[in-house]
């Protein structure tokens, strides 16, 4: 089964939590804090693989977690950092936030890597918070949160060459004619409904091997969405050269050619700027022997080569190859992926301090904001030393100024990152 489209939930690994220990070791009455650090999750990565040409090892399995880091302990013994789990997909895919739709990586390059999904970082130990005012600190940090949320994969294959045409144009028989794939082909339409591959044999002494794409039978209206038109238009999008074939014997063949023109223009101008060679099939009937002429000549006009052929017969596939050989690239270029440098979208991880206060349904609070969300989510509150040291955060950044402003009372929720806390107004008055 061909899939090209699949939805997957991601979780990153949480980091280590740090440890608040001290040193117990004979005749050291007073050992200061010696608690390690916590070791980093484990991210989760995706690389292109050579070879693979769907996304089916996605079909039944869509959840993917990462390990967490492992703990401090005493000694200053930091955690061991979370493995890391990679995930391996066909060249062509684009992976995306799938609530935002926003774009994280476009993996074409063979070995190209991207986090999608970054662990969480280690917390610190009691070792960090040791100051000249404070010699026995018991805060430490706990790990933070893993980077979840689910992701769509959309695979757009990589072709040099891609077949466009109406349905029972031709295309599967062509493909076969000139490769040695065996799609599926019978005498009526829409007899296709997944994409085909072919390695293509160019003339003798020709090293170029490009592969063709038999892509599923467009009709009026897919670049709307009709039939399966954008799942199906988005596998042209990255082939060097366009092949639209056309049915010499059908009822309307400039009809036809205008359609699948139109089309493509709609989903993408860009597609019709790519080279392009209009193959006029089914010339051993004589439906299409009649109506070429004519075809020939509107093509003519218009500046656009056309070349007719008999794919099923095999009749003038010779110059047929030759064509596509002046149009492909040197053996080197080929070599690469027609998009060679894909896209990995980095982003800077800013810690402003900036926030907002939003109510939730039930009427809690909510606190967004990076810095004072990761701050939450490392602090142990079942520590009073930790507990107060957030306290003094949130009046640091003005937080607690601002939920009042909101109108926040005694016994309210107030939820910050992965914590939710009530509001105590005396314990978080200004002092």
């Amino acid at each position: 089964m061909f899939l090209d489209r699949v939805k997957i939930w991601v979780q990153a690994g949480a980091g280590g939590d740090g440890a608040a220990t001290f040193r117990q070791e004979a005749h050291v009455p007073r050992g200061g804090p010696d608690g390690g650090d916590g070791g980093r999750g484990g991210s989760i990565l995706m690389r292109v693989m050579p070879g693979q040409t769907t996304l089916r090892d996605f079909r039944y399995k869509h959840h993917f977690k990462a390990t967490k880091g492992g703990g401090g302990t005493g000694a200053r013994r930091h955690g061991k950092a979370g493995q890391d789990l990679m995930l391996e997909v066909p060249p062509g895919t684009a992976v995306f936030d799938d609530e935002t739709g926003e774009l994280l990586a476009d993996l074409v390059a063979v070995a190209q890597e991207a986090t999608i999904a970054k662990g969480g970082r280690g917390g610190l130990g009691n070792t960090h918070f040791k100051s000249p005012t404070h010699q026995a600190p018991k805060h430490a940090q706990k790990g933070e949160p893993g980077v979840e949320r689910w992701l769509r994969l959309e695979l757009r294959l990589i072709a040099d060459i891609g077949l466009v045409g109406m349905p029972n144009a031709g295309k599967s028989t062509l493909l076969a004619a000139v490769t040695a794939a065996d799609p599926k082909i019978a005498d009526y339409p829409f007899t296709t409904l997944e994409p085909n591959l072919g390695v293509m044999e160019l003339e003798e002494g020709d090293e170029r091997r490009p592969t063709i794409a038999d892509v599923p039978g467009l009709i009026e209206g897919a670049s709307d969405g009709a039939g399966l038109g954008h799942a199906f238009l988005r596998h042209v999008e990255r082939t060097r050269i366009l092949v639209h074939v056309v049915d010499g014997a059908g009822r309307d063949a400039e009809w036809a050619y205008d359609v699948i023109r139109e089309e493509l223009r709609a989903h993408d101008p860009a597609l019709l700027d790519k080279p392009m060679l209009i193959v006029f099939n089914k010339m051993d009937l004589p439906a299409a022997a009649e109506a070429w002429p004519a075809f020939e000549r509107a093509r003519a006009a218009e500046g656009v080569r056309v070349l007719a052929l008999a794919a099923a017969s095999g009749e003038r596939l010779d110059p047929f190859r030759a064509a596509l050989a002046e149009l492909l690239p040197s053996l080197e270029e080929l070599a690469e992926p027609p998009d060679p440098s894909g896209v990995v979208v980095h982003r800077i991880e800013a810690m402003v301090d900036g926030f907002r206060i939003e109510r939730d349904a039930d009427g809690a609070y909510r606190v967004l904001g990076k810095r004072i969300e990761r701050v939450a989510n490392q602090t142990n509150f079942d520590v009073e030393e930790s507990s107060e040291r957030f306290q003094r955060d949130l009046r640091r950044l003005g937080v607690d100024a601002e939920l009042r402003r909101a109108g926040v009372k005694a016994g309210d929720l107030v939820r910050i990152g992965g914590a939710e806390l009530e509001w105590e107004y005396d314990a978080w008055e200004d002092r």
